[in-house]
């Protein structure tokens, strides 16, 4: 793989779909909005959890909102990369078209997993990093490189930890188209990550650990901005990060083995 040659033609990618949301500037706004909106009715809804009790699950409500500020962040990437882009598989699959990206000149998941961009997804991406910055300041966390390494590291684990889990269920419409719906679930079981994973009981702690890894998608990441997470945790999401990853490449390739071509 050559790195110059992905990146130039990413750029290209980039530009075009700029280009072409931005014919629709009234659009950005009006994303923006629903963007805050959205935020606000997150917070207020986090609020209502802690009106009656100090804690949950050993979280204040200044420490959740730090939850809050990573899901947002997560979620924008999703909505701006991982829907607009996965998505289009079924489409491929349904219309034939899948044919045309695999005779392309460039590495067939690189071009589904990042032909398209939605902007409005970054709004929401700096709307999170600011409800971050909020919080570092009133939890009076110390700020340094060693802490926005570890931060970024975790993060960046979680980014591809989510990837992994939308490639997979997007990768299984080659041999059931509707299972795309499973996407709908997965946005549920998701929304979840908002919440501390320690307000949930045992069993569940469990399930969002091993089968719904939200625990290494929001709860890890928050606990290295608190400095209450142990090194053993960071070291495990970046394995689980790596597996999920190569994993989803595999069965990318495995796949296409059965992947009936609309020639055929």
């Amino acid at each position: 793989m050559n790195p110059r040659k992905y990146f130039k033609v990413y750029t290209k990618f980039l530009h075009t779909s700029l280009a072409s949301e931005l014919e629709y500037k009234t659009n950005i706004l009006i994303d923006f909005i629903t963007a805050i909106l959205s935020l606000i009715g997150s917070i207020f809804l986090l609020s209502i959890f802690f009106q009656n009790t100090g804690s949950i699950g050993g979280w204040n409500f200044e420490q959740a909102l730090i939850i809050q500020g990573i899901y947002t962040i997560l979620n924008g990437i999703t909505n701006t990369w991982f829907n607009p882009n996965l998505t289009e598989i079924v489409k491929h699959i349904r219309e034939g078209t899948l044919d045309f990206v695999l005779l392309k000149p460039i590495d067939s998941q690189f071009f589904i997993s990042f032909k398209k961009i939605t902007p409005s997804g970054i709004l929401e991406i700096i709307l999170g990093i600011c409800l971050l910055s909020y919080c570092i300041r009133i939890n009076q966390i110390n700020f340094n490189l060693s802490f926005l390494s570890l931060c970024l590291i975790t993060i960046f684990c979680s980014i591809c930890i989510l990837y992994s889990l939308w490639f997979f269920i997007s990768t299984t419409t080659i041999w059931f188209v509707k299972t795309w719906n499973a996407t709908e679930v997965l946005r549920s079981f998701l929304y979840i990550g908002r919440f501390p994973l320690n307000s949930f009981s045992f069993s569940l702690r469990i399930f969002f650990s091993v089968f719904i890894p939200i625990a290494f998608i929001t709860t890890i990441p928050s606990e290295v901005f608190l400095g209450l997470s142990q090194y053993w945790k960071i070291l495990l999401e970046v394995m689980v990060s790596i597996v999920f990853l190569i994993t989803s490449r595999k069965f990318w390739l495995f796949a296409l083995r059965y992947y009936s071509s609309a020639s055929s």
